[in-house]
């Protein structure tokens, strides 16, 4: 298989991801011992049946299979940025399934959002307490291993970043969703974690002279790996994509270090290829509400969703052609306040 492009855009499953060149000397990692690749579990892997399905029928740009090479080539996280309903979410999904790397780690970001929620969460108040029902005697903070019940490891789970960065033998698919609403510090505290591939659980780390491996739970499942010395390490740098709207800048330090990717409301090819890839074959009641759309789009901000959503009701709905009309039109209302009052017309 030709080493370009890795990720075709075809939705097809392949191993492509095993001839994938060595990376830049300066992106090489060399963590271990290596962990098999992430399950996958068919249709449903990493996700809900929706996902799956977004992810069987995700219609790329040839712009887009050409970035998504680049940044894992490069070992390089893909900022993504475009209008809501551009399908920036579900690229990730797309590719872990064409490229079979398993269930997609997904991080959701908030105001509140800080960099250790990501890297894992560890919970002192329940291992306190399960050191107050069976520490033997122990203090129940000692780093020790005092028995399963007061273990550091069991009151510790890594979060989606913190778990796509062990050292697997293939990439994990890491989805840093929405990241223009973090803190303004987040991005510049991520700069360091996905230039070194690496981050220590000082917790772990202070229990390592006497518990130098833990058994630590990941994110996404219930499987436990083992974490030496408080210190994780990639093998294989992840395939991490954050999604943005475009709400705010970021610093150039973290711009330089990710593959950027803006897209755009697609044109009508490329809306018909959407339509069918979800809803087979499209009559003259489908092509009058691309058309519409289209025309809607022109002032204002619409999601590709929308028109899904009304081609699919005014199919099974059983309505005459007037309701079909105006039902259509409720379901495809401007997302931003901006384009209320214009005239559609006058555009």
């Amino acid at each position: 298989m030709s080493l370009w492009p890795v990720y075709t855009g075809s939705s097809e499953p392949h191993d492509g991801i095993d001839a994938l060149p060595a990376p830049p000397p300066w992106r090489a990692f060399d963590g271990g011992p290596a962990l098999p690749p992430a399950r996958v579990a068919g249709e449903r892997a990493g996700g809900s049946p929706g996902r799956a399905h977004r992810a069987r029928t995700y219609q790329p740009t040839a712009e887009t299979v050409q970035l998504v090479n680049a940044a894992l080539h490069l070992r390089r996280p893909l900022l993504v940025t475009g209008p809501p309903g551009s399908g920036k979410s579900s690229l990730p999904y797309a590719v872990a399934r064409e490229l079979k790397l398993g269930g997609v780690l997904r991080w959701n970001i908030t105001s509140r959002t800080a960099l250790t929620d990501g890297l894992y969460q560890y919970d002192p108040l329940s291992r306190l307490y399960a050191a107050g029902r069976g520490g033997g005697g122990r203090g129940p903070l000692t780093e020790g291993r005092d028995g399963a019940e007061t273990a550091i490891e069991d009151h510790l789970r890594l979060g989606p970043l913190g778990t796509a960065l062990l050292p697997y033998e293939r990439p994990r698919v890491l989805l840093i969703d929405e990241i223009d609403k973090s803190d303004l510090d987040l991005p510049n505290d991520l700069l360091h974690i996905l230039e070194e591939g690496q981050y220590e659980i000082p917790e772990l780390v202070r229990a390592a002279r006497t518990h130098p491996v833990a058994e630590v739970m990941v994110a996404d499942s219930e499987e436990r790996v083992p974490v030496r010395h408080g210190e994780v390490r990639c093998r294989a740098f992840p395939f991490v994509v954050l999604t943005s709207n475009g709400e705010r800048e970021f610093p150039p330090a973290f711009l330089r270090r990710c593959v950027r990717l803006e897209l755009r409301q697609p044109l009508r090819e490329q809306l018909e290829d959407i339509v069918r890839a979800h809803l087979g074959p499209l009559d003259e009641r489908d092509q009058a509400l691309v058309d519409t759309f289209l025309h809607r789009g022109s002032a204002g901000e619409l999601a590709t969703d929308q028109l899904l959503n009304a081609i699919y009701l005014t199919r099974t709905s059983g309505l005459d052609a007037a309701s079909r009309e105006e039902l259509a039109e409720a379901l495809m209302p401007y997302l931003g306040r901006a384009a209320e009052t214009w005239d559609v017309d006058d555009v």
